[in-house]
Formats: C-alpha cells, sequence, structure tokens
C-alpha cells in the first residue's frame, strides 16, 4: 500500500508491504505547517473539550479551568523544552547558543517536562482561582492521556522516537530512520520497533480504563490522577527500554528512571489520598446530579374533605 507522495521522505512496514511517501509538514497558502505542532493542537483541544465536557462531573467550574489552561499550557510547553535541552547529549551546544533552545520545530520536546510543571504551577493556580487541587489533578491527568495518545503520531511523520531492531509484522523502517541517527546502536537497513505507536496505544488504552473508573468506581479526589502516574510511568519504563534515542544520565535512561519515581509516588499517594478521604471533605466524592436522573415523586396529599357551612344548612331548611 502506498499514499500520495508528499516530500522526499518515506517510511515503510516491509512485513506488512506498506510503504508511505510522505512529508513532516504540509504548505496552506505558502505556510508551512508541520504535523508535530498540529497533532499537539489537535490532542490538546480535544483535551479540553473533554475536560469542558465533564467539569461539572468532576465538581469543577469549567471557566476557572480555562483559566488555569491558558496559564499553565505554555509553561508546560517551556517546561518540555528545557526538560529535552538540559538531558540532551547536545546541552553544551544549547548553552553555547541559546538561540538554538527556541527552535521547537527542529525537534526536542521532553513529555516529563511539560507533566513536571504542570503539576508545579497547577496547585498555585487552583489555590488562586479557588480550585479543588485534586479534582484539578483527576481530569487533567484524563486530559494528558488524550494530548499524549495523539501527539505521539507527530513522531510518525518525524521518524522519530523509534526503538531498536525488531522481526515483528508491524517492524518499521524509512530514509531518515536509516541515515538520520548514525551514531545509535541498531542496524539502520533492518526494521525497527515503532515506539511511538506503542506509547500512543498505551495512553489511548489508559485513557479508555480511567474514563470508565471515573464513572463506575470515583471513590476519592485525587484518584484518577494517581491511576495515571502508575499507568503511564509502567507503560513508559517499558517502551522506553526499546528506543535507541534516549536522554541519558551516565549509564541510565532518564526517562525509565522518572517512570520508576512516578510509579512510586503514584502508589504511595492512592494509598495516602484513600485513607484521609474517610475524613476530610475535600477529597470526598458527590454523585453527580443528571437531567436525566429521576427526581423523588412528592409525598402524596390527603384529600381534603370540606365540612359544610352551619348557615347554609339553616338556609336550606324550610320551616
Amino acid at each position: 500500500m502506498q499514499l500520495a507522495r508528499m516530500g522526499s521522505e518515506w517510511i515503510e512496514f516491509p512485513h506488512l508491504d506498506w510503504k508511505f511517501n510522505l512529508s513532516d509538514h504540509f504548505s496552506v497558502f505558502g505556510f508551512d505547517i508541520k504535523f508535530y505542532g498540529l497533532l499537539i493542537a489537535i490532542g490538546f483541544s480535544l483535551a479540553v473539550l473533554y475536560g469542558m465536557k465533564r467539569a461539572k462531573y468532576f465538581d469543577l467550574d469549567p471557566d476557572k479551568m480555562i483559566d488555569l489552561a491558558l496559564v499553565t499550557t505554555p509553561l508546560a510547553f517551556v517546561g518540555a523544552r528545557l526538560y529535552y535541552v538540559f538531558f540532551s547529549a547536545n546541552v553544551n551546544q544549547y548553552l553555547a547558543d541559546p538561540i538554538s533552545i527556541l527552535k521547537v520545530w527542529e525537534g526536542g520536546l521532553g513529555i516529563y517536562g511539560g507533566i513536571l510543571v504542570t503539576f508545579i504551577v497547577g496547585p498555585l493556580m487552583c489555590k488562586w482561582r479557588k480550585v479543588n487541587l485534586w479534582a484539578m489533578f483527576d481530569i487533567t491527568a484524563l486530559g494528558f492521556l488524550i494530548g499524549q495518545g495523539i501527539g505521539r503520531w507527530g513522531n510518525f511523520f518525524n521518524q522519530e522516537a523509534f526503538g531498536a531492531n525488531t522481526d515483528l509484522p508491524w517492524g518499521m523502517t524509512g530514509n531518515l530512520i536509516q541515515y538520520g541517527h548514525a551514531d545509535l546502536v541498531y542496524d539502520h537497513a533492518l526494521p525497527v520497533h515503532p515506539t511511538f505507536l506503542y506509547e500512543s496505544l498505551w495512553c489511548l488504552l489508559g485513557f479508555i480504563l480511567l474514563h470508565v473508573l471515573s464513572k463506575k468506581c470515583y471513590k476519592f479526589k485525587g484518584q484518577i490522577f494517581c491511576g495515571y502516574a502508575i499507568w503511564y510511568g509502567t507503560g513508559r519504563f517499558l517502551i522506553e527500554g526499546l528506543r535507541t534515542d534516549s536522554l541519558m544520565v551516565g549509564p541510565f535512561r532518564v526517562s525509565q528512571l522518572v517512570a520508576l519515581a512516578a510509579i512510586a509516588a503514584g502508589a504511595t499517594l492512592y494509598a495516602l489520598l484513600w485513607r484521609l478521604s474517610r475524613t476530610k471533605t475535600y477529597l470526598m466524592v458527590r454523585p453527580p446530579v443528571t437531567e436525566t436522573e429521576p427526581t423523588e415523586a412528592p409525598a402524596e396529599e390527603e384529600p381534603v374533605i370540606q365540612q359544610p357551612d352551619p348557615q347554609e344548612e339553616h338556609h336550606g331548611k324550610t320551616d
């Protein structure tokens, strides 16, 4: 299967006999639009729409949620970029030429940096706007899974975030995978793991599971956030072990260390919040009231028996 040619790059799934001729961007009225940025924007938009739709379910004010998003989103983007820069093998080049840090379109965002900034700035914003912190964390975690699940497909167009060689039927290869990363340890001529796809599917599956949990078994505020930390941390730890482009600290992969910390923190926080939710009202979940729920029928009133007027009876008699 071959798609219409859009550029000089190509990606192929040899075992499936699929080949895609594509580019990492397209033009509209003379302006180049990167697929990576477009997919991040789509993921963010869908996350916001989901949050707005379910805000009242989490006992949140949609207007205040928008205020928080307008502040935390750009800061999270900056955090994701700085996380990548300072853990990159090219950090000295970035520091020698600080302007290059701004060139995000050339690639390089660390999702953990965005997540960490969000959950640092978030509490300050929640306190300022008087928003329940843990309820906000819950709905934000669901939004993150939507955004990450969709945004990861930007790596497909950039031919990045791939893994080591594999004989699995969905192994992929491409012109940039073969020739663009000569310093990495793998055979450039053989298919590699599409780890971007693994993480996308992991995030979307996690969203489905936590969405159902939030509707069927939402016991305390903060529960969904803890589930997110455990779920995403587990998936990222396993998938990162397959990648050949990991950010490193000595012999260790940064993302795997952060993933382990996320799993431990999520599990510990889950146990703590579950215990506190028995006595702390700000952690208690109130059942949402929807328009479709039947209302309690008013109690039937006993019929009032009207007593006859004695004067009317008197006037009605004949002498």
